[in-house]
Formats: structure tokens, C-alpha cells, sequence
């Protein structure tokens, strides 16, 4: 399989999961309808890589050299949840946890008193870790990622984000 559909099959998982159209992605990426069903599909022509960059960090997909060594993880030593949790703390006396955000994305469900903080995650965090969270959320609570990736977009309504990948 080439690099480019392995690229594609990968877009069209996260797409789905995220909950979004071809014509959505398109427009958040700047490339068309056409271009994303191609690569979708597979019968995509030759993408420049700033396309592709651009394309996959939209939705937080990342595209990466590989050396044949083991990876780092992208995100350092600290698990996405725990850093995407501290992210959202910075600005406010009470700290939201890890575990108070993990039940948050799979229940749906905000406290009042984290409103704020889920706020600055959804807004501001990079989508690469959004998608990072998800997948352990995922991986340790056996919760298909779709349904994550629903309850993001929900609360993202709920709180009113402006943030493009919401809309």
C-alpha cells in the first residue's frame, strides 16, 4: 500500500470519528471536497506534502519519519490526559484532574465548576492532543473513539467554543 493511501484510510478513520464531512475537512484544510473523497478512496494524484502537513494537522493526525528506533512519545513523558488536564488549570485556583476530565469526555457531562476549564481545552488545545486524549480515554476505558470525539463536539456546543473544528 503506498504512502499516500495509508494516508488516506488513515483520514477517513479520524474524519469519521471526529464526526465530520469531506466538505468540513476540506474547508478547515483549505483543499477541496474532491481532493479529500480522492484521497479517501484512494485514487488521490500526487498531494504536495504541504497539503498533506496541513491536512493531517487539522485533524490532528501527524506525519512522521520513521528511523527504525523506537519513538518518543509526542507529547514527553507526561500522558496526554494529565497534560491536557494541567493545560486547562494554568489560569484557575481549582485544578481540574485527569480523572475528572477523563469522566467529563466520556460522560458528556460538565460540572459547573469546570466549565471554564474544559473550555480552554477545547479552544485552545493543539487538535493533535485532543486526538492524543481521546486515544487513551479509549485504550483505558474500552470506549469506542467515535463516542469520545461525540461528547467533545457536544460539550464544545454545550460552551459555546468558537473554534473552527466544533462548527
Amino acid at each position: 500500500m503506498s504512502t499516500l493511501n495509508e494516508f488516506g484510510l488513515n483520514l477517513r478513520t479520524r474524519r469519521s470519528e471526529m464526526g465530520l464531512s469531506q466538505a468540513r475537512v476540506a474547508a478547515m484544510s483549505g483543499l477541496s471536497r474532491q481532493t479529500i473523497n480522492q484521497l479517501e478512496a484512494g485514487s488521490a494524484p500526487d498531494l504536495g506534502i504541504n497539503k498533506v502537513e496541513r491536512l493531517a494537522s487539522s485533524l490532528g493526525l501527524a506525519l512522521r519519519v520513521d528511523t527504525g528506533c523506537p519513538q518518543r512519545a509526542v507529547f514527553g513523558t507526561m500522558p496526554p490526559l494529565t497534560r491536557a488536564a494541567a493545560t486547562a488549570s494554568v489560569s484557575y485556583k481549582t485544578s481540574l484532574s485527569a480523572a475528572q476530565l477523563e469522566q467529563i469526555l466520556v460522560t458528556g457531562q460538565v460540572p459547573q465548576r469546570y466549565a471554564p476549564h474544559l473550555y480552554v481545552v477545547l479552544d485552545e488545545a493543539p487538535v493533535s492532543l485532543l486526538a492524543a486524549v481521546v486515544e487513551q480515554i479509549a485504550s483505558q476505558a474500552h470506549i469506542e473513539r467515535d463516542h469520545i470525539w461525540t461528547n467533545l463536539r457536544h460539550l464544545a456546543r454545550q460552551l459555546k467554543s468558537g473554534r473552527d473544528l466544533w462548527q
